[in-house]
């Protein structure tokens, strides 16, 4: 097999065909994001950035914006191409927040990029909503999914209310872990009950391995909890603004794909 047949069979195929990750590109993939995550922190630290509440509250739009276009293109609003379906769109969005962050902070540095740099995000959002709506004939509001995700979310995140409660670990990082259980939820709710299927490798063959995606909610606990461990005990002397970037990168890897699962639900996907 060649270059170009391997590309196109790992990478292009699977994309084009909507056939979920496999191994292969799911460790590309992973390679990318650890040192695309490296990067853009060093970028901060050059721009003078803290990762603190300030700037992740700036970030929202932006993270907003990934799982709203992948759930539009889904539905059918936005065209189905490279740039619009994972991972093109989160490469798309992060090339967007990435360069409006860059441009903001040439020309108006210091206090004044926080609420410049969220109101611009906030305006790509807006017109993402804009063709929403005037597209909303072609979408098919489906109340019904409430019926499962509200009582399975409730459930799972207090789950993680009574951990907090009693582990210190998971008390500190308690956003990140109601985030992925967020997340967990809405993978739970659209396999099992509304015939949807799992994109991502490992969480297909623990599904496909107990036959059930409540299965989830344990894949992601198992792989946060020393996740957050490393973080938080063995990387303690690190930069503080490493972990917090770090942490923000796990946050919107949980938020992201349950906001854009529960959203495809939502809009009959």
């Amino acid at each position: 097999m060649g270059l170009y047949e391997f590309f196109y069979e790992y990478f292009v195929l699977p994309i084009k065909e909507n056939q979920g990750y496999n191994p292969v590109n799911t460790i590309a993939y992973a390679i990318i994001l650890g040192i695309a995550v490296l990067l853009l922190y060093r970028m901060l630290k050059r721009m003078e950035i803290k990762v603190d509440n300030r700037f992740f509250r700036a970030l929202i739009p932006y993270i907003i914006l990934g799982p709203l276009m992948r759930s539009m293109t889904d539905v059918g609003i936005l065209p189905r191409t490279y740039l619009t379906v994972s991972p093109g769109g989160y490469f798309v969005i992060a090339a967007f927040a990435i360069a409006s962050l860059f441009a903001v902070w040439k020309h108006c540095p210091g206090e004044r990029l926080y609420p410049l740099y969220r109101d611009f995000g906030w305006i790509l959002v807006g017109g993402l909503l804009f063709v929403l709506v005037i597209n909303l004939d072609n979408v098919s509001f489906n109340p019904a999914v409430f019926r499962y995700f509200i009582p399975a979310l409730l459930v799972s995140e207090a789950f993680i209310w009574l951990l907090s409660r009693k582990f210190a670990l998971v008390s500190d990082n308690s956003i990140l872990f109601y985030t992925h259980f967020y997340d967990a939820t809405t993978t739970f709710v659209g396999i099992q009950f509304l015939g949807f299927w799992e994109q991502h490798v490992l969480a297909r063959w623990l599904i496909d391995a107990f036959g059930t995606a409540a299965v989830m909610y344990l894949e992601k606990f198992l792989i946060l909890l020393p996740v957050v461990w490393i973080l938080d005990r063995e990387m303690k002397e690190e930069d503080p603004d490493l972990i917090n970037f770090v942490k923000l990168t796990i946050f919107i890897l949980g938020f992201g794909p349950g906001t854009r699962n529960l959203l495809i639900m939502l809009m009959g996907g």
